[in-house]
């Protein structure tokens, strides 16, 4: 009676480890390319988002209109659920779950908690992101941190600007609106010829050109599809 006793509990032992592993082994991981619909009222609107784990960190994009490759925050991957903000024209949270039929569904969220709009994303692939640009170096006096104030439709927006050289020899850079969560936008191009300078920034469809005046201030125009407006950026941050 002991040793079947025994053998009962030694195979349910293996049983409930072997479905330990198993669940393991087909634990969800969310990473990928992920493309498909915002139900937004009257219309949908397409939409991808890119999430993946490297090195011990995540890191998530979004895609949609006039937006490529933007930064999301507050990104957590936990088994099946995925959370994101997305920091940008409002915004919102996501909240969604993969479900058995390895499709990504839930809401959007938006920020004044208005609308909860539905979302399902089918996964078609890797995570793509794009690379980081690379740009000839920028004299010194670009280098920096600078800081403009940019009105859009009399709203005012705190924008900053960060530029510098590389110790590869390239330039860099990255853009940020202080009143939509501050995420740094990465620059895709840097021109300068003398003092005048282009800025282009793809993830958001828009671009800067301006000029070092006497007063050591950036002076130019914001331009992102139909709309443009001047704006000035101050040095904030002294050079490299």
């Amino acid at each position: 009676m002991k040793t079947r006793h025994r053998t009962t509990i030694a195979v349910a032992f293996a049983l409930l480890s072997s479905t330990a592993f198993l669940r393991a082994q087909n634990a969800v991981d969310p990473s990928g390319h992920w493309e498909g619909t915002l139900k937004v009222p009257n219309r949908d609107v397409t939409i991808q988002i890119d999430l993946a784990r490297r090195d011990g960190a995540t890191r998530a994009t979004f895609t949609g209109v006039n937006i490529k490759g933007y930064p999301l925050s507050d990104v957590v991957l936990d088994g099946a659920s995925v959370h994101f903000l997305l920091q940008v024209d409002g915004g919102g949270v996501f909240n969604g779950t993969i479900g058995d039929d390895g499709k990504l569904a839930g809401e959007f969220t938006t920020t004044e908690g208005s609308y909860a709009l539905p979302v399902t994303l089918s996964r078609t692939g890797d995570a793509t992101f794009e690379p980081a640009s690379k740009s000839p170096a920028i004299g010194k006096d670009l280098e920096g941190r600078w800081a403009g104030t940019l009105d859009v439709n009399g709203t005012a927006m705190h924008i900053t600007l960060n530029l510098a050289n590389q110790p590869d020899g390239t330039a860099a850079g990255s853009l940020a609106n202080l009143d939509q969560g501050g995420v740094d936008i990465p620059v895709s191009a840097i021109t300068q010829t003398a003092a005048n300078v282009t800025i282009e920034v793809k993830v958001v469809s828009g671009s800067y050109t301006g000029a070092l005046n006497a007063a050591g201030e950036l002076a130019g125009t914001w331009s992102q599809g139909p709309f443009t407006a001047p704006l000035t950026f101050q040095r904030v941050a002294s050079r490299p």
